[in-house]
């Protein structure tokens, strides 16, 4: 009987919230685990593995062979969403990049702001431009959920395309729909932390313009504690 794959915490999470059924693509899949854990549950109808360099894909091919699945998943060479389309898949998985790398992909594949899709996007950095972009650009984020791995806290975006009303300063900097997460009270006190540092080491500049910064830093600050207190 082949062994079944187990997955750390920031993947399972990603997997619990692929639909029963779905028909993934996971970009930048690097060792494929994602996709070989839900085939091996019959959770998923298909997967594509993609990522941009070669050696991923070799990794991802020896994982799947490893857990039996190979037959079930198709490995693509791209960059991003380059050479898939929406016939390919109804969710779409990008995860354990910048902020500014998930918009590059997306921006290249305006399909995705269909609303057939489902984006599950897990942002390493840049959180607040990606919601700001998501939300200027024709996507509805839904909800995020965090986890905790090892010693980094992680949000995953829910994510659909269409319209969807502007963001508060709160939701842009400390997320959206988190108050019911066991994690929102640490996930603010790390974002409150680090708009901290900033504003400190801006406000030590010289120049109108970063004084400026600091102080706007030191207002959404302000924002997050507010919202962290009535947690």
């Amino acid at each position: 009987m082949t062994e079944q794959l187990q997955l750390q915490p920031r993947l399972r999470l990603l997997a619990d919230l692929v639909p029963q059924g779905a028909r993934l693509a996971d970009i930048g899949t690097d060792h494929g685990y994602l996709p070989v854990y839900l085939l091996q549950r019959g959770r998923i109808a298909s997967a594509i593995a993609a990522d941009i360099g070669r050696a991923p894909l070799d990794h991802a091919r020896r994982t799947a062979e490893q857990y039996g699945v190979e037959c079930g998943l198709r490995f693509l060479c791209c960059d991003g969403l380059c050479g898939i389309s929406p016939e390919d898949a109804d969710t779409v998985v990008i995860a354990g990049m910048g902020g500014e790398t998930i918009i590059r992909i997306l921006s290249q594949a305006p399909w995705t702001r269909s609303g057939e899709t489902l984006l599950l996007l897990q942002p390493m950095t840049k959180q607040e431009p990606l919601r700001r972009w998501l939300n200027e650009n024709g996507y509805a984020q839904c909800a995020e959920r965090l986890v905790q791995d090892k010693d980094y806290l992680y949000p995953i975006f829910t994510v659909y395309g269409g319209p969807q009303p502007s963001l508060s300063v709160a939701e842009i900097y400390g997320g959206i729909d988190i108050e019911v997460d066991p994690l929102a009270g640490e996930y603010l006190t790390q974002r409150i932390r680090r708009l901290e540092q900033a504003e400190q080491g801006l406000a030590k500049s010289s120049g109108d313009e970063n004084r400026q910064r600091a102080r706007e830093l030191g207002r959404i600050k302000q924002v997050l504690t507010e919202r962290r207190a009535q947690l």
